[in-house]
């Protein structure tokens, strides 16, 4: 059976989504609300290039995956990108958010530029990283259990970036610079931090299982094969939607409560700024998704990660829906539903990548090759879809809405606003929910699936 893995090598995989998601919520919390309020794009031209950057990426994760799949080194096929890539992840982090002043069409090119680079250099690290787990063990208890740390990880690496990005960003103006130095100043230290925590993961990790021998590496047999996997293609639209759901509400939460709520006179705390009750909402969204992600595990090993799956994600629908008629002035509602909300949201996100792993354990077991890279790669393909479709859905919201930056809003284009936070991202859960519907890989055949995969690789060993 498969090797009982320690707990410093869980927190070293912890680790690297710790790194990423420092990024991954600069970008889907601050970087629209950058562009559009500090930078000077329009919200229309910020979603239109969520969308056509989205057509090269769609290239790029699965060509990763397939990389990554025919790679062959001393430290294995995924590990050895976390080190390689840890530099140019931070310094193109770091340019994302330069803010040049080149004229309108001048910061809308740069714009593209050092967006579409840094989705392929997040590629280069996730596709890989997120295939590891994959390969660092075989059993569904250890995968359950890597997922699980990846996803703290994951989400103290937001929580830092909540609680710390506002609070640097006005200690840097304090000291003289503008908001956009602001800006450019705090992302150096999370890109700083994040390359070290790659070259962390990189050192305290390994890879364990090796794909049987009767494996071929043909591309096209590998394409062939995942072409008649449907639960890899329930997964892919479960996926999208699951970031639709999130990253719609990432990037409302600043615009709602800098043009909604706006300053509040709460009882006993006078009157708070809308940037202190937006930093709170954000971190108590992720203190809760990763509540959701500890649950994960017990829940799943109870009544199946299909079942699981499913509930959560009707339960973040409808708490979404009826957060709608939420007043803003009722700040303690809004909290009790964002807490409900992101405990439903964390308990999903450790699911769909155990399954991924589940849908590679599978494919190998039907097809007798194994395609890791490949199946996981479109994990990371469906994130960056759904987290991209999001942004640039959020960005046609508020532009069909009437949205002006800096100043005060319209009723429709309130109203945008809070379809953004609520109704919206409420139809992508419901979405996910249906799709988890049809999928057939529950608990007990995979149980089936392993032990045979076990006895293939304890024979093979023995020729």
């Amino acid at each position: 059976m498969g090797q009982k893995i320690r707990i410093q090598e869980k927190i070293g995989y912890g680790l690297g989504d710790f790194a990423s998601s420092m990024f991954w919520k600069l970008f889907s919390m601050f970087l629209m609300i950058y562009y559009t309020d500090v930078f000077g794009l329009t919200p229309a031209s910020v979603g239109l290039m969520f969308l056509l950057t989205r057509i090269w990426d769609s290239i790029n994760d699965p060509l990763m995956g397939i990389i990554c799949d025919r790679t062959n080194t001393k430290y294995g096929k995924f590990r050895p990108y976390l080190k390689w890539m840890a530099i140019p992840f931070a310094a193109i982090g770091i340019l994302t958010f330069l803010g040049p002043d080149l004229g309108d069409a001048g910061r809308l090119i740069y714009a593209y530029i050092t967006y579409t680079l840094m989705m392929m250099v997040y590629t280069a690290v996730n596709v890989p990283y997120s295939s590891l787990l994959g390969v660092m063990s075989s059993t569904a208890e250890e995968r359950n259990s890597l997922a699980t740390f990846r996803f703290i990880g994951a989400f103290a690496g937001g929580i830092f970036v909540t609680s710390t990005a506002a609070y640097f960003i006005g200690l840097f103006k304090e000291t003289g610079a503008n908001e956009a130095q602001g800006y450019i100043y705090t992302v150096s230290i999370y890109a700083v931090l994040a390359a070290i925590l790659f070259f962390l993961t990189f050192k305290w990790t390994k890879e364990r299982v090796v794909p049987t021998k009767k494996e071929q590496s043909s591309l096209k047999d590998d394409l062939k094969d995942l072409s008649k996997n449907m639960a890899w293609f329930i997964m892919i639209g479960a996926g999208i939607s699951t970031l639709i759901f999130n990253s719609l509400r990432d990037g409302s939460m600043m615009y709602y409560f800098k043009y909604i709520v706006k300053d509040q006179n709460i009882a006993g705390f006078g009157v708070v700024g809308w940037e202190k009750l937006a930093a709170t909402y954000m971190t108590m969204w992720l203190v809760s998704n990763i509540i959701g992600v500890v649950l994960a595990t017990p829940v799943a090993n109870k009544i199946g990660k299909k079942q699981t799956f499913i509930v959560a994600m009707l339960l973040a629908a409808v708490l979404s829906f009826i957060l709608f008629w939420v007043n803003p002035d009722q700040v303690l509602l809004l909290y009790g539903l964002n807490v409900l909300i992101g405990i439903s949201a964390g308990i999903v996100l450790p699911l769909i990548w155990s399954m991924y792993a589940d849908i590679a354990d599978f494919s190998e077991w039907k097809n007798g090759r194994r395609a890791t890279g490949l199946i996981f790669s479109s994990s990371s393909m469906s994130q960056k879809m759904g987290w991209t479709l999001g942004g640039a859905i959020a960005g046609w919201i508020l532009a069909s809405y009437g949205f002006e930056a800096n100043a005060e809003q319209t009723e429709d284009s309130t109203a945008g606003i809070k379809m953004m936070l609520s109704v919206f991202p409420a139809i992508g859960a419901l979405i996910s929910a249906i799709c988890m519907l049809f999928y057939k890989l529950d608990d007990t055949f995979m149980e089936k699936v392993n032990l045979e995969l076990e006895k293939a690789r304890e024979s093979q060993d023995h020729i």
